[in-house]
């Protein structure tokens, strides 16, 4: 099935356009070396040969995406686990919304493992302000992403976020496809995961029941997300430290691909991603004020992300790190912590500001590892 003519614009690509797009991005000088860095130089080469037969998105994934996450996994993980699968339902689509980490491989990795366990995999909620080159939203698309716009007035966003929810709500009920979201827009360069209400209330957007009823037709399933490194913690903490010296500073097109790269290709350890049961909607929020409503689901989502967490060492030493304490020192070992402080001696180093804050940056870094063990211990 396909979505109305009016979706073309931000809608995941056919599979009659898999081949054109691919044509396009193997025009690019850049893709033999992208391929190269993941694969090596002799298996890019055979790999690039492979790809001209491709006619459809199932095969693309299968020929080509599967085979650069397994690539990208062994590369830069020791491990990466997905649990939770018992709770999909493979007669709809889920609303997969999860905590947001990597650009790239939060959806990746969770799509990946989808694929390898014989579910479908997801489309894939992506900013046009990653797209940076017409390339990569020739890749994406084809990828089973579709654009979410992010630039505009006030009036053409709001026509934006409306068009993005009935997109949204067309490929969950209608095509009974999966739908993978980030709780918020942007990554949470703290780790401390809150939902952002602007995000529930676009969901809301293409409902025309009450909000109890607009949110149960979309199947919203949490997803945890915890990597034991992020290789762009350093790149997140001179960020902190650019918007504290300077009010006006904004990221650059650059920035967001070195992110991408250093995400991709850098180290990672373990990787869990744990899929919570559906939300359960509660029937009384239909009484609560409109913002309340937001409210009290992304409060449930959040504690859903929180409690599920599959936490490593390194969550647990930050977090007595930054506070001083010994809270959590019953899962580490004194050798752990050894390994971690150098770990982020060693990140702070690859941060080149000229004014650098090695305190400042310290603990923002600390707190990247520390928040999901925070705020999954108020839960217990």
């Amino acid at each position: 099935m396909r979505v109305p003519s009016q979706y073309d614009d931000i809608r995941r690509y056919y599979d009659e356009e898999v081949n054109p797009a691919l044509a396009e991005i193997l025009a690019q000088t850049q893709i033999s070396k992208i391929l190269a860095t993941i694969l090596g130089g002799d298996n890019a080469e055979y790999f690039l040969r492979t790809l001209a037969p491709i006619n459809s998105i199932d095969d693309f994934q299968r020929e080509v995406i599967s085979v650069l996450m397994t690539a990208i996994e062994h590369k830069t993980c020791t491990d990466v686990k997905l649990y939770g699968t018992e709770y999909i339902d493979r007669s709809k689509g889920h609303l997969f919304i999860s905590n947001h980490r990597d650009i790239v491989l939060d959806s990746g990795f969770l799509n990946v493992h989808l694929f390898y366990k014989g579910f479908k995999t997801t489309q894939i909620a992506i900013g046009n302000n990653l797209l940076v080159y017409p390339w990569i939203e020739h890749a994406v698309r084809i990828n089973k992403s579709f654009v979410v716009r992010r630039n505009g007035s006030i009036k053409e966003q709001l026509l934006i976020s409306k068009k993005l929810s009935e997109y949204i709500r067309i490929v969950l009920s209608e095509q009974k496809e999966s739908v993978w979201l980030a709780q918020r827009e942007g990554r949470a360069k703290d780790s401390n995961d809150i939902t952002q209400l602007s995000v529930i209330k676009m969901l809301n957007m293409s409902g025309r029941r009450s909000f109890v009823e607009n949110m149960r037709e979309l199947n919203i399933t949490p997803v945890s997300i915890n990597y034991e490194y992020d290789p762009c913690d350093f790149l997140k903490a001179k960020e902190f430290q650019q918007k504290r010296d300077d009010a006006n500073y904004k990221k650059s097109p650059g920035d967001d691909i070195k992110s991408m790269q250093t995400g991709l290709m850098g180290r990672k350890g373990r990787v869990s991603l744990v899929i919570s049961e559906p939300l359960n909607i509660n029937e009384t929020w239909n009484e609560l004020p409109r913002n309340e409503q937001a409210e009290a689901l992304s409060k449930v989502l959040d504690t859903c992300i929180h409690r599920n967490y599959l936490l490593f060492e390194n969550n647990y030493i930050a977090a007595d790190l930054l506070s001083g304490g010994t809270d959590f020192s019953g899962h580490y070992s004194a050798s752990q912590v050894a390994t971690f402080v150098r770990y982020i001696e060693n990140q702070l180093l690859k941060i080149d500001l000229p004014n650098r804050d090695e305190m400042f940056l310290r603990r923002k870094m600390y707190e990247m590892y520390a928040n999901p063990a925070i705020n999954q211990s108020k839960l217990l």
